[in-house]
């Protein structure tokens, strides 16, 4: 596997039970995920579709920024989250300027039951 963080020279692969996360996102967030175990990549401009592709048929577990959400194309990304795996869970990023949806608010909104 590469070590470039940009992906280049992945290869391709499929999930494997204890197969590790794979983080993609900016590359200071990307640290402390490699420092976790994830696999991390940071996607250049244009290359998010792609790389979350080949992330979601490569980990049992999928951990991307909003940024990097915010860039995929309409209906990528809902239907990656429809299916029970890989779970794909958007976080922050580590200087917190990157914040994922609040579900609790959403969840309330389509409810009803906002404050």
């Amino acid at each position: 596997m590469s070590a470039n963080i940009r992906g280049a020279g992945v290869p391709d692969s499929t999930v494997r039970p204890g197969a590790a996360p794979v983080f993609l996102g900016d590359e200071l967030s990307a640290a402390g995920f490699r420092l976790g175990g994830a696999v991390t990549r940071t996607p250049a401009p244009g290359e998010e579709a792609a790389m979350f592709e080949w992330a979601r048929q490569r980990a049992p577990l999928v951990l991307i920024t909003p940024g990097v959400a915010e860039r995929l194309p309409a209906g990528q990304l809902a239907r990656a989250l429809a299916v029970t795996a890989p779970l794909v869970l958007i976080v922050p990023d580590v200087r917190g300027r990157e914040q994922p949806p609040d579900l609790t608010q959403a969840l309330r909104h389509q409810l009803g039951m906002e404050e």
